[in-house]
């Protein structure tokens, strides 16, 4: 009976007990300017949700794309897009501006 009275104070405690924040998501800027991203290549830390801002700094438009990551998204003229990703194992995962494919290439690297 005692153990019981025990058990229940120390659960009570615990419900009442404030949880730790939840770490707040990486948030990694790549630029896009003459139709090329700045960074081209990324590294990122496996297992954790990343936010990736996308800010396009060229006045035509550019789409972020990765058949890997399955992303597809358009980023006006001068406009900034997120997109969140993970959490990613190890690996590389490539992404390109469709629009400009010859020179919008790059790739995030897990590890």
């Amino acid at each position: 009976m005692r153990r019981l009275a025990v058990l229940s104070a120390a659960l009570a405690l615990l419900a009442l007990s404030p949880l730790p924040a939840a770490a707040a998501d990486q948030t990694v800027t790549i630029v896009i300017k003459d139709h090329r991203f700045d960074p081209a290549e990324v590294k990122l830390p496996a297992g954790q949700k990343v936010t990736l801002l996308v800010d396009n700094q060229d006045a035509t438009s550019e789409e972020f794309e990765s058949n890997e990551l399955k992303v597809e998204k358009i980023v006006g003229g001068r406009k900034q897009i997120k997109v969140t990703v993970g959490p990613l194992k190890p690996g590389r995962y490539t992404f390109f501006g469709e629009f400009h494919e010859a020179t919008a290439q790059g790739a995030i690297v897990v590890e």
